[in-house]
């Protein structure tokens, strides 16, 4: 069955309307009215879509439930931990704490200072210009020929 989509009718221009003129009120003849028919009934197409909008709305009034069921367990769960981290902190052991910084501590001092970094540095920086002037005299065989007399 082809799906049908809802249409907004167009209202009829003033032109395409067609003009009835008004009866003289004097020459009416007062005439019984007949049985006014049932009301008509709705149109099957209308009735089906308006069906199919009802079981759409339902379907995501049903997730919209569910969704909603998640993001509440979730919100449950999250309240749970929170409560489980503030009472671990609470009843944390000081002393292993203490322990860890004093470890800490050891392997701070145990890293180099001021005077041994500058000292690394002034080694390399001779080193590598003794290098440097050992390449420009000699030269390195089958890469550079020396450059200095």
């Amino acid at each position: 069955m082809a799906k049908i989509e809802p249409t907004v009718a167009t209202p009829p221009s003033p032109q395409d309307v067609p003009v009835i003129a008004q009866p003289n009120v004097a020459s009416l003849v007062p005439v019984q009215d007949a049985p006014a028919p049932a009301a008509p009934a709705a149109e099957p197409r209308g009735l089906d879509q308006l069906s199919r909008i009802e079981e759409k709305t339902a379907r995501i009034e049903e997730k919209f439930a569910r969704y909603e069921a998640v993001l509440t367990r979730a919100e449950a769960s999250l309240e749970r931990s929170a409560h489980k981290v503030d009472a671990a902190a609470g009843t944390m052991d000081f002393a292993s704490i203490r322990d860890e910084v004093s470890a800490l501590r050891s392997r701070v001092d145990a890293t180099p200072r001021a005077a041994t970094l500058f000292t690394t540095a002034i080694i390399t920086a001779v080193l590598t210009v003794v290098l440097t002037v050992l390449v420009l005299k000699f030269g390195v065989p089958g890469v550079m020929p020396k450059l200095l007399p």
